[in-house]
């Protein structure tokens, strides 16, 4: 249950400041939620986590990146309980880009189910490893900081590459003529055929997704660069796939979190009703943003994937350097 704040007197006197009055009103909207002990104005988290993943939903990324420092650093929710929080946004949010992207034919589900198969696994083994052998985990978190500063160059380095939209032609921005096997998934985008190795791309997931369930951000959310920047495959076709990976190991996240005692022999289950105002932002700005997407040039939304990528890899090695 959210306890609002304070409700002010109407008889406030017309030579009131008009910014007490600004702030009056607002107290209106002010709630503190129980399970957190967060304090804050209740359209702040749905109106950042909007702003936040339409952009990023853009290169198949929530922006739960940017969402758990702001829910550490301003809103001062600093318990195990954080992480689990930012999986429920995830799971609310990420149907709504999933969405847009199967309904304009931009979901490659030969390339989904491959990574899921991959960063499942792999989120549940690094949740395992983090406990048994990664206490602290900040000196291993230096090492994914260094990893994904390259990756982020490599991004970078293929802006030269990018395709441009091609809106005005919706039969060539669908993926068609899927083919795959266990060896090898081909299909036909933008006149071009794509194709790539499936052992790669699983061995690839599973190494992310013990990567990410170290650190506690999930596997798909650090899939799209290594597929863009690795594999060559184009955004465009990345963005739905890498979506629904961070979906299933969302949802086992806010499980583990829930169920398995790691913290102090306590569980840590997310504060449901904060979650989820953060998940609706997400879900309105995931589907607009996967709806903008194709009317945005590749090398556009590469440079929002860097920024991305950069920023994860800056924070991280800070952390490590500040300790």
């Amino acid at each position: 249950m959210i306890t609002y704040g304070h409700v002010f007197p109407a008889h406030t006197s017309i030579s009131t400041d008009c910014r007490v009055g600004m702030q009056d009103f607002l107290s209106l909207f002010k709630a503190v939620f129980p399970a957190s002990g967060v304090e804050t104005y209740i359209f702040i988290p749905p109106l950042v986590a909007f702003i936040i993943s339409f952009f990023t939903s853009m290169s198949g990324v929530t922006g739960a990146f940017f969402i758990l420092p702001f829910q550490m650093s301003f809103l001062g929710f600093t318990t195990p309980s954080v992480s689990s929080t930012n999986f429920l946004y995830n799971i609310v949010g990420i149907p709504g880009g999933v969405y847009r992207y199967i309904h304009e034919k931009r979901m490659s589900w030969p390339l989904t189910w491959v990574i899921v198969s991959g960063t499942l696994p792999g989120v549940v083994l690094g949740y395992y490893l983090r406990v048994t052998y990664f206490p602290d985990p900040k000196v291993f978190k230096f090492f994914v900081g260094i990893v994904l500063l390259y990756i982020g160059y490599r991004v970078l380095k293929g802006l030269k590459e990018s395709r441009d939209p091609v809106s005005e032609h919706a039969e060539q921005f669908t993926i068609t003529n899927t083919s795959y096997s266990l060896k090898r998934i081909e299909f036909d985008f933008m006149d071009e055929r794509i194709s790539f190795s499936v052992p790669g791309m699983f061995i690839l997931s599973l190494v992310v997704g013990v990567v990410g369930g170290i650190y506690g951000i999930g596997g798909g959310a650090i899939i799209a660069p290594f597929c863009v920047s690795i594999f060559k495959l184009p955004v465009y076709t990345v963005a739905g796939a890498a979506l629904m990976g961070t979906l299933v190991t969302s949802i086992a996240g806010v499980a583990v979190y829930s169920l398995m005692p790691f913290h102090n022999g306590s569980t840590s289950p997310p504060d449901w009703i904060l979650g989820f105002l953060f998940g609706l932002g997400g879900l309105a700005g995931m589907y607009l943003g996967a709806r903008a997407q194709r009317y945005l040039p590749e090398k556009l939304i590469k440079i929002i994937l860097s920024v991305i990528i950069l920023f994860l890899s800056g924070r991280y090695i800070v952390q490590f350097l500040m300790r």
